[in-house]
C-alpha cells in the first residue's frame, strides 16, 4: 500500500518511494544519449566533401576542367558597372558572367543557380555543357534560343 505523507509517496515500510518510473527515465535519457552518439559519424559522413578550396576572388586561373580549358581574369575596364566583372572563356570562346546580389556569380550557360566564385560558375557551365556543343561567340543576344550553346 503507498501512502502520501507529506507531498512524499511512502511504500511499505513507510520507506520514501522514487515516484513512478524513475528507473525507466534514466535508462531512457541514457539510450537516447547512446544513439545520438552513434549516429553522430553517419550525419557526418552524409555531408558532402568540400571541393578544393576556392581561389581568392581577386586570383586568375586556367584550368582544363572535364577537357574544357577555362580561363579567368578580373578585368581592368573603368566603370561602375564593370567593378568586379571578370573575363572568362571556355576554350577560347566568351563566357559572360554576372555578379548575383547573394554576392555569388552566375553565367548566361547556368543562371538558375548561385556559385561562389568565378571558377566555379564557369565550372557549372562546362558542366551543362553537352558533348560537342560549344558557346557563341556572341553570347549576349535576347533572341532566345539554345542559351549561348551552338552545336
Amino acid at each position: 500500500m503507498v501512502v502520501s505523507v507529506g507531498g512524499v509517496r511512502r511504500g511499505p515500510g513507510g520507506r520514501a518511494g522514487r515516484g513512478r518510473g524513475g528507473r525507466r527515465e534514466v535508462l531512457r535519457g541514457l539510450f537516447a544519449t547512446v544513439a545520438a552518439l552513434a549516429v553522430a559519424p553517419l550525419v557526418a559522413a552524409s555531408r558532402p566533401a568540400r571541393r578544393e578550396a576556392a581561389p581568392p576572388p581577386d586570383t586568375a586561373f586556367d584550368e582544363i576542367h572535364r577537357g574544357r580549358r577555362i580561363r579567368g581574369a578580373r578585368t581592368t575596364v573603368a566603370g561602375a558597372l564593370a567593378a568586379g566583372a571578370w573575363h572568362v572563356t571556355v576554350d577560347g570562346r566568351p563566357l559572360p558572367l554576372m555578379r548575383r546580389a547573394d554576392g555569388g556569380w552566375l553565367s548566361m550557360v547556368d543562371h538558375y543557380r548561385s556559385y561562389p566564385t568565378p571558377l566555379d560558375a564557369a565550372r557549372a557551365a562546362v558542366d551543362e555543357l553537352g558533348p560537342g556543343e560549344r558557346l557563341r561567340e556572341t553570347v549576349m543576344s535576347h533572341e532566345g534560343g539554345h542559351h549561348g550553346l551552338h552545336a
